[in-house]
């Protein structure tokens, strides 16, 4: 039966909303999120509730657009003061450690399917292959659980962690391209894909920091009469960024990330609200990617290739990311055995590997769907062993601590410009607080803090010193620095002082 586009945007909107819904519920047990996403597009395809979708094209293209939203957002949030002291280290792990990752990986597979396993065999550039479209731990994944964990790492771990994953697909990518090509056309020598390399990692690098730059001219320069349209103009730049450079020859997401690097420690016009429209574009295309992926598995077609496909899995993670993580890491002697242990363990495979994975496909390379059915079925275990354990291994290495509580703004829809540096945070006004009177002046608050705003059932209004106050009024504090905050709560409450993160705007 043909389906109307009607009843498409309906099915659609029915796996969104299931989707944030299952997702919500998942994390509080320690599910990933990104994980049940996946897995909610197996249980809608056509060996589930029968949503026929069979087209790798599509799914690529849906998964470029939303690993460029997702390379270009992590960016923008990571800080160049958080990754200056893990550059190298970072680095060296999104470059060589890809490469002895596939490398490691490739040759055991290439072992292991021609010794034992007979009902599926490669040879060894299919090998290489299979383990370069898994040789990258997915951006995704590592920033969706490390964000949604209410703990910090010790160390400058997750600093690394995020900076390693949203820059080691450019390399995982490079080395799915050049091997597709040796199988296709093996004459091509080593100094060509060695110049293939390097031209894309220098364009990428370049055309991601000069292009990242201007944008920032061009948002400031510019002058657009409807205020949303700067997230609009960022959005354009960033497709801009990925399509210029790939024409020129660079890896465009390479430079999608870098330019969201240097875009996002830059100062520009409307910068809050197009951080938060990324923000919300990055779990819209997550969820959308993960659903497109699950769609087009049959999970009939994984039971023959589980268990070559739980070796492989289980190799990836105990043996091969080990000894490429510690091998990168072995000049750096600061960072503790636990640490590189860790860093180790969160080698998480995700949508990444499932998009490069349809590349072979596409190319129509012998065993292309096999390879892809593996790749999902590895992608389902890193998930399920590593991804769900995050938390608890950062525990039992010491390397983590409770996360302080955040208190965020719920009545007042208010921002100040970031490099302000103010902390801002609610308190509701109680009898006990107006002891000493019940006019602002009367309030026990210290000097450094400002009283800002009052709301009182549905009216806003800026409060004088004898405004007279009431109990269950809502009043927004800002004050110039954290300590003063906490006095704040301390006075007015009568608690001792606790650590909390307020809002910083």
């Amino acid at each position: 039966m043909q389906l109307s586009i009607e009843l498409y945007l309906l099915l659609i909107s029915i796996l969104l909303f299931v989707s944030i819904v299952v997702g919500k519920m998942g994390s509080r047990f320690g599910v990933p999120t990104l994980l049940l996403f996946l897995l909610i597009g197996v249980l809608f395809g056509s060996d589930g509730l029968g949503i026929e979708f069979n087209s790798p094209a599509i799914a690529q293209a849906i998964g470029m657009v939303a690993l460029n939203v997702i390379l270009f957002s992590g960016g923008m949030d990571t800080r160049l003061d958080e990754v200056k002291p893990i550059a190298v280290q970072g680095l060296i792990l999104a470059t060589i450690g890809v490469m002895l990752t596939a490398l490691l990986t490739g040759l055991f597979i290439y072992w292991f399917t021609n010794n034992f396993f007979q009902a599926i065999s490669f040879g060894l550039l299919e090998s290489l292959l299979l383990a370069s479209v898994m040789s990258s731990t997915d951006s995704a994944s590592v920033f969706s659980i490390l964000r949604s964990k209410n703990q910090t790492l010790k160390e400058n771990l997750r600093p690394l962690l995020e900076f390693e994953s949203g820059s080691n697909d450019p390399m995982a990518y490079m080395l799915t391209i050049v091997l597709i090509q040796l199988i296709q056309s093996p004459e091509i020598n080593a100094w060509g894909a060695l110049w293939m390399f390097f031209k894309q990692l220098v364009l990428g690098g370049l055309a991601g920091y000069f292009l990242g730059k201007l944008t920032v001219r061009i948002i400031n320069k510019i002058n657009l009469d409807n205020d949303a349209l700067y997230a609009v103009l960022l959005t354009t730049q960033m497709l801009f960024l990925f399509g210029f450079t790939t024409f020129i020859g660079g890896n465009g997401y390479l430079a999608v990330y870098v330019g969201g690097l240097f875009i996002g420690n830059s100062r520009f016009v409307h910068k809050r609200s197009s951080m938060k429209f990324f923000d919300g574009m990055t779990w819209l295309v997550q969820i959308l990617m993960f659903l497109t992926l699950g769609l087009l598995v049959n999970p009939s077609e994984l039971l023959p290739i589980a268990g070559v496909g739980i070796i492989i899995g289980l190799f990836m993670i105990f043996v091969s990311r080990p000894m490429t993580v510690m091998a990168c890491l072995a000049p750096f002697r600061r960072m503790s055995f636990k640490a590189k242990n860790y860093v180790s363990w969160v080698g998480l495979r995700g949508a990444v590997p499932i998009i490069f994975a349809t590349y072979p496909w596409i190319s129509e390379i012998e065993q292309a769907k096999i390879i892809f059915n593996i790749v999902f079925f590895i992608t389902i275990i890193s998930l399920l062993v590593q991804g769900t354990t995050v938390g608890d291994m950062a525990k039992w290495l010491k390397l983590s601590e409770p996360a302080p509580k955040k208190r965020q703004l719920k009545n007042f829809d208010v921002e100040i410009a970031e490099e302000i540096k103010s902390f801002m945070c609610e308190i509701e006004i109680k009898k006990e607080y107006l002891a000493n009177g019940s006019r602002l002046m009367d309030l026990n608050i210290p000097e450094k803090t400002l009283i800002a705003m009052v709301k009182r059932e549905d009216l806003y209004f800026i409060p004088r010193g004898n405004t007279e106050l009431l109990v269950g009024d809502k009043i927004l504090v800002i004050t110039d620095d954290e300590q003063a905050l906490e006095e704040t709560y301390r006075y007015m409450k009568g608690e001792e002082t606790f650590t909390f993160s307020p809002k910083i705007v």
